[in-house]
């Protein structure tokens, strides 16, 4: 019997992988995840494989811990080591530490999934709080330089490239057809969640502008992933939903703005913050009626 129950989850793991991957940006599908993944392999094979460790780390590390079996098939131990990993070889080129880094930075986002689903919803706080920690370490403590990036300075809105990329840089990925994959997933699974994604990548974009943001960041996506991941975490069917939806994109943007010129790494801390503040407001309306 053990040995059955054993060769009927290894069966069964490149599918929780899958959707691992696929709860990134909360779609729990795992053709989802397959087009995630092969939208990250087409801008970067290293960011692929990234990708594919961190899920795997994080999700064994679940199950050796013993965590909910349903939780894990789902993807849930499985998407914050997915960002994670990635995040490591973004931020520091391919080494010894950066691999270290990679290891233990996946195993414990898993924990922290675990002990902040006893608090709040998670979402992508894990992966916030254990790469902040991750980055800093190298950064201060072992000396690791961080990977240098130029941006090519641009006087005109982009559309296209604005709403591809605002897709690929939820997973760190500037490139428009890996945001087209992206956003293919999304409407795979759920065709309202991805107009939802749509409106929200135009309209934090804009309001980036508003705020004064440059149209290189904006082009290359950086006002519009948090506020895609905003308007999926609280889309839905009624029309209340717009505005949540609406005054969530606004609040991150503000915050994506805000935290990016203090020089922190704000990674989706924007969407973290200004999604449990929706919610928080939810709650209380709810209560008060």
């Amino acid at each position: 019997m053990h040995e059955l129950t054993f060769s009927f989850t290894l069966m069964k793991f490149p599918e929780t992988i899958l959707r691992g991957i696929g709860q990134v940006m909360f779609q729990n599908n795992w053709l989802s995840g397959i087009l995630f993944l092969v939208g990250i392999f087409y801008n970067s094979w290293m960011f692929g494989l990234a990708a594919i460790a961190g899920t795997c780390i994080s999700t064994i590390s679940a199950e050796i811990l013993k965590y909910s079996k349903e939780d894990i098939r789902n993807g849930l131990y499985g998407f914050n080591g997915t960002l994670t990993a990635i995040a490591v070889l973004v931020f520091f080129e391919f080494n010894l530490y950066s691999i270290i880094a990679l290891i233990l930075g996946s195993f414990l986002s898993t924990i922290v999934m675990k002990l902040l689903k006893k608090i709040v919803p998670p979402f992508t706080a894990p992966f916030v709080l254990v790469t902040w920690s991750v980055i800093y370490s190298l950064l201060f403590v072992f000396k690791t330089p961080l990977e240098t990036t130029t941006i090519t300075a641009e006087n005109s809105f982009n559309l296209i490239s604005t709403l591809g990329k605002s897709f690929g840089q939820v997973m760190f990925q500037e490139n428009t057809v890996t945001g087209l994959f992206f956003l293919l997933a999304i409407f795979i699974n759920r065709k309202l969640t991805a107009v939802y994604a749509i409106y929200a990548a135009v309209l934090g974009s804009l309001i980036g502008w508003l705020l004064s943001e440059s149209f290189s960041s904006i082009n290359a996506g950086l006002m519009g992933y948090n506020a895609i991941l905003c308007a999926i975490a609280l889309s839905g069917q009624q029309k209340k939903d717009l505005m949540w939806v609406t005054l969530a994109i606004i609040l991150s943007t503000g915050l994506n703005v805000g935290l990016g010129r203090t020089g922190i790494i704000i990674l989706t801390a924007p969407f973290v913050i200004a999604t449990w503040i929706i919610l928080g407001l939810k709650a209380i309306l709810l209560k008060n009626r």
